[in-house]
């Protein structure tokens, strides 16, 4: 069984690196201003904002968009990888943002980061998104028996989606725990999830 990873952090610590002087170039807070739809921008943002390259690539690699996937099978796929990364960050970001479209209950965001997908709170397909994260995040690789589940619902485009998905949210916690960026506003954390899976 895979566990999460531990990043036992104060509540109170400063990130590494500080977040771009404002004002923000004109684009650059543009692109910022359409993904927050008038809530202050996230740390991770700003932060990034200090190189114009690194931000625009950031940003034009996101996959936040309609493709392949629902909104649910992306956000299993996000929530899952930032919490076996320990990113407790990001998956704290998309568990306020998105976790309610995306009609995940409170015992599910639980399993996502305690659990597993032996949990019964699970769809066939639903495990089987949850089982390729924990086998990328492990080996990076899918062995033959999960492909061909994998095969089972999903056409290759979306599986590609999922690849790429995956990778992309392993990147992004990988920056937000070396800066030890600080939790936004109202995010929660891991252990507000803790204890029974159930409803």
């Amino acid at each position: 069984m895979f566990t999460l990873r531990s990043m036992e952090r104060s509540n109170f610590y400063s990130a590494r690196i500080a977040p771009a002087p404002e004002p923000l170039d004109s684009d650059i807070q543009a692109a910022i201003d359409r993904v927050m739809r008038g809530e202050p921008p996230l740390t991770l943002f700003t932060t990034l904002a200090r190189d114009r390259r690194l931000f625009l690539k950031f940003f034009g690699n996101g996959l936040l968009d309609r493709g392949h996937l629902n909104m649910r099978q992306r956000e299993i796929v996000i929530d899952r990888t930032t919490a076996l990364c320990g990113a407790e960050y990001e998956w704290g970001v998309h568990v306020v943002g998105f976790a309610e479209a995306a009609e995940l209950t409170r015992g599910q965001i639980g399993s996502l980061v305690h659990g597993s997908s032996g949990d019964g709170c699970w769809s066939e397909e639903d495990c089987v998104l949850i089982d390729l994260c924990d086998a990328l995040h492990e080996t990076a690789t899918v062995d033959d028996d999960l492909w061909a589940r994998l095969r089972g619902s999903f056409s290759e485009e979306p599986i590609l989606e999922l690849l790429m998905l995956a990778g992309f949210y392993h990147g992004t916690s990988y920056l937000v725990n070396a800066l030890t960026l600080p939790l936004e506003a109202g995010r929660p954390r891991f252990a507000d999830y803790a204890g029974p899976l159930a409803e």
